[in-house]
């Protein structure tokens, strides 16, 4: 029977914004997709429908048009990964042979010219994304987007593992998983190199950085959850779910859920706000882009999330809002009662 969750709308304090030659960047992407053979026939007929160039042209409103255009054909590499690789294909359940397959794909982002998999669509879409953001970025940019592909990769493979058993992960262990396994932490260095800047180290690892960009993928994949429930909860086969982690742990309906994981997620975007406000103080001009750059990430993912068929599923619709609140469920200055992100309370004073 397919549950049909009813999403209120949600709190997001943070301006919408777009680029202006949003269509053109949809448009080819779609055809990068159709060049380069991303995942099945079927399955790239629905993601070029899913307007992931304007999910890009929001998350860099004024960035460099070819960036923006290398983001949205990243993004849908990625889905090709893992709607292809995780939830269509047999990989999915077999952690080991995924292992393999990523370390290659690993190797070739390292190193584009590597002669390995010459003939695979998703390996060659790989070459073309790795050597177009050379062009664009500097090599350690290029290095932390190579890292942070990793992470990717190693959480997909965790996830693969629980598929395999059937078995749901508890919050903690979620949470962390959650950090890596939207790919949100690939996209900074990208963010960095369409503005046409570098963060100096000592700047983009102070722990307040590090804690505003952690809360910037922890409320991506949040929303992303709550928005994508219905398209995964209809789907007929395995799926993790922050509602579904609440569901199996701690014996609640989606209904019961949906009210915690939005107060959880309105409670750390208060605190977004208030880290961000007290790193502002002395704040230069790179590192206040590079946080700015992270709150339209967020508002990009909602804006999307509620508005492309990837997630409204038109032919079974999703009963998504159409608006956003201006206020939160929750704004106490608690912290979560989660282990492996509660440090980011400690950075506030009191």
């Amino acid at each position: 029977m397919t549950q049909r969750l009813a999403v209120p709308p949600i709190y997001s304090p943070f301006q919408p914004a777009i680029h202006a030659r949003y269509a053109a960047i949809d448009k080819q992407t779609a055809e990068w997709a159709d060049k380069f053979r991303i995942g099945s026939e079927e399955l790239r007929a629905k993601l070029v429908t899913q307007e992931i160039g304007t999910f890009a042209a929001r998350i860099l409103p004024d960035g460099q048009e070819e960036a923006i255009g290398i983001m949205a054909d990243f993004v849908l590499w990625l889905f090709g990964v893992d709607d292809g690789y995780c939830e269509e294909g047999s990989l999915g359940t077999d952690p080991g042979g995924l292992v393999a397959v990523l370390s290659r794909l690993t190797r070739i982002a390292q190193n584009p010219e590597a002669p390995m998999m010459v003939d695979d669509p998703l390996a060659m879409g790989l070459r073309d994304l790795r050597r177009r953001i050379s062009v664009h970025a500097t090599p350690v940019q290029t290095a932390r987007w190579v890292d942070a592909l990793r992470e990717y990769f190693m959480s997909v493979v965790w996830e693969a593992s629980h598929r395999r058993l059937g078995t749901v992960p508890d919050l903690n262990d979620y949470t962390l998983m959650r950090l890596y396994d939207g790919a949100t932490s690939v996209v900074p260095p990208m963010m960095e190199f369409a503005y046409g800047y570098e963060l100096p180290p000592n700047e983009r690892d102070d722990l307040r950085v590090r804690a505003l960009a952690e809360m910037a993928y922890f409320l991506i994949t949040w929303d992303n959850d709550i928005f994508s429930y219905h398209k995964e909860s209809r789907a007929g086969q395995y799926y993790l779910n922050v509602l579904r982690v609440l569901e199996h742990h701690d014996n609640l309906t989606p209904e019961e859920a949906l009210p915690t994981v939005i107060a959880q997620r309105d409670r750390v975007t208060c605190l977004f706000l208030r880290v961000r406000e007290q790193l502002f103080t002395t704040a230069g001009a790179d590192l206040r882009q590079y946080v700015d750059s992270l709150a339209a990430f967020i508002r990009a993912s909602q804006d999307w999330g509620v508005s492309s068929h990837r997630y409204t599923t038109p032919d079974d619709p999703a009963n998504l809002p159409a608006a956003f609140h201006d206020t939160p469920s929750d704004s106490s200055t608690a912290p979560l009662p989660i282990p492996c992100i509660a440090w980011w309370w400690d950075l506030l004073p009191g």
